[in-house]
């Protein structure tokens, strides 16, 4: 090589190097700046605490505010339409779960695609469902339940809220996985639901415990069993599904953080590394099982692993279902 060109040479790679400097500077000091996650509901609501917990305590860790940005509507596409727009550079979350995996199935179509458009970071939040009935009800166990639904194919009534919601589509795989007939009954909302479980109308019901800690404190609801793969911590006498004698069944709303894709994944290491170190602090675990959340730190592959399997799982559970895509 020529000197004239052995100077060119070491000149490209100087310039390539100061043009490299800023941008490995930002990412070695991210964040630098105010963070926002957008939350696909409105505030107040058990999710929303969820992340305002998780975001106080990511604050205090990488020194920078974290800012919930609500942004309900449409079964959560307008949250992730957002996300999915935003740049990839670490100061825009969305917080992803089973509900854009149900969204898969459950949709027509949707305006972006919750693998290819996003970059998993962890999970945060599981909330278990409860199986409850009316205080005084003769159905005192999930094996009443099922030998009531098989005396009677039909006739046994199971409460939950909107037709595709993880509170449905639990109803649906428990009817299923115990091979009874049941009538599934979706209401408007939860107290509309919870109403007529008090009142007799239908037998047992399917929901969070955020719904239903008040009727639960004041005896007026009881929980028969939780859906998760082990006993809660807010409910630890209450049995799960699964020790009730069906033997396959585990469900478990949860939720996380994810970014767009092609967020620097230094970025995507610094805020799972945050996440795993705040997520067992006493503080965070403490205010999440107040409201029937257990907060569970995830690797980004784990979580992404995930989103795949709920995608597999939900779709067959709406398709046996028939229940029709939404436009």
């Amino acid at each position: 090589m020529s000197a004239g060109r052995k100077v060119m040479a070491i000149a490209g790679t100087l310039l390539a190097a100061v043009m490299a400097a800023p941008a490995a500077a930002q990412t070695q000091t991210y964040p630098t700046h105010p963070v926002f996650l957008i939350v696909p509901y409105s505030a107040g609501g058990v999710a929303d605490v969820g992340m305002r917990i998780l975001g106080e305590q990511l604050s205090s860790r990488l020194k920078q505010q974290f800012v919930i940005e609500n942004r309900p509507g449409a079964g959560g596409i307008v949250a992730a339409q957002a996300g999915a727009a935003a740049a990839p550079d670490g100061y825009t979350l969305l917080m992803t779960g089973n509900n854009n995996a149900i969204a898969v199935a459950l949709f027509k179509s949707l305006p972006y695609n919750i693998l290819a458009d996003f970059d998993s970071v962890s999970t945060a939040a599981f909330f278990d469902l409860l199986i409850v009935t009316r205080a005084g009800s003769p159905l005192q166990s999930v094996q009443d339940i099922i030998q009531a639904a098989r005396a009677n194919p039909g006739k046994l009534n199971i409460a939950t809220i909107t037709a595709g919601s993880t509170q449905n589509l639990a109803a649906e795989l428990f009817t299923s996985t115990a091979g009874i007939q049941a009538t599934i009954v979706p209401f408007r909302t939860s107290p509309d639901m919870v109403g007529a479980v008090m009142r007799g109308d239908v037998d047992v019901a399917f929901e969070f415990y955020a719904a239903l800690s008040g009727l639960l404190a004041d005896n007026k609801v009881v929980a028969l069993a939780s859906s998760g793969a082990k006993r809660t911590a807010y409910l630890p006498d209450v049995p799960t599904v699964m020790e009730s004698g069906i033997k396959d069944y585990e469900v478990a709303s949860w939720n996380g953080l994810s970014v767009p894709a092609g967020t620097p994944k230094a970025v995507i290491e610094t805020l799972s590394q945050a996440m795993k170190d705040v997520i067992p602090r006493p503080e965070v675990q403490g205010k999440s099982s107040q409201m029937g959340m257990e907060m569970r730190w995830s690797t980004p592959d784990e979580m992404t692993a995930r989103i795949k399997a709920d995608i597999a799982k939900w779709g067959a559970v709406i398709e046996k279902a028939g229940i029709a895509k939404r436009d």
